[in-house]
């Protein structure tokens, strides 16, 4: 049961990333933080990078709407979006159009500052395990570095298993432990024969925890 999941999931920093873009990732981390909430866990999320906003960022003003909360004190601090950069684009890119580098060490002194303050951070990555974060650094090496789990955020659509476990394969080539699979039911989607099969598939041919993200009305 995805309950005594949640009640049992032991304390650290997960990393969120997802299959593909525009999967739900934010939907999906912010529902998550919500569950593991209502589960009795202490728990906050954090955006590695955010790209397309300015000041604050969107993603975490999504989470707390779904999670049924104002904006914390961690986030007024920034802790949660330590970096932001203009630029709806890859990191990579972004930084080079707002023309300063992304600060790592601040991103890892937040994150350790919040892993002070909760038992859990669910640290939400920007698109997909193979973006680059620098034109040398990828998204899943950089992960790979700090040793965190990974829950893959994956979806029913079209395409979901091929791009599922692609991704499975590149964590599994490096070593990297996964936690659990986000089944991401939002938005709700016309073809349900293709969204049961492609969880049912996901269950058969893998031994991975899938956790259901259900629709829930944004608060």
């Amino acid at each position: 049961m995805n309950r005594e999941f949640l009640e049992t999931l032991p304390k650290g920093v997960y990393f969120i990333s997802g299959i593909d873009t525009n999967v739900g990732k934010s939907y999906a981390t912010g529902i998550l933080a919500r569950m593991l909430a209502e589960a009795g866990r202490s728990v906050t999320t954090q955006k590695l990078v955010q790209t397309g906003c300015e000041g604050s960022s969107e993603d975490i003003e999504l989470h707390r709407r779904l999670m049924g909360i104002g904006a914390t004190a961690e986030d007024k601090e920034m802790l949660t979006a330590p970096e932001i950069f203009s630029y709806p684009c890859s990191p990579h890119l972004a930084t080079r159009i707002d023309g300063r580098e992304i600060d790592f060490d601040k991103i890892d002194a937040a994150t350790a500052e919040l892993t002070r303050r909760y038992d859990i951070v669910l640290l939400e990555g920007a698109g997909g395990l193979m973006v680059p974060l620098t034109e040398e650094l990828l998204t899943i090496d950089w992960v790979c570095q700090k040793g965190y789990p990974t829950m893959l955020v994956t979806s029913g659509r079209l395409g979901s298993i091929n791009h599922t476990l692609l991704s499975l394969e590149a964590l599994e080539a490096r070593d990297m432990k996964v936690t659990a699979l986000l089944y991401n039911e939002y938005p709700s989607l016309e073809d349900k024969t293709i969204e049961k099969d492609t969880r049912d598939y996901l269950t058969t041919h893998t031994d991975i925890k899938i956790i259901d993200i259900p629709v829930v009305p944004a608060v």
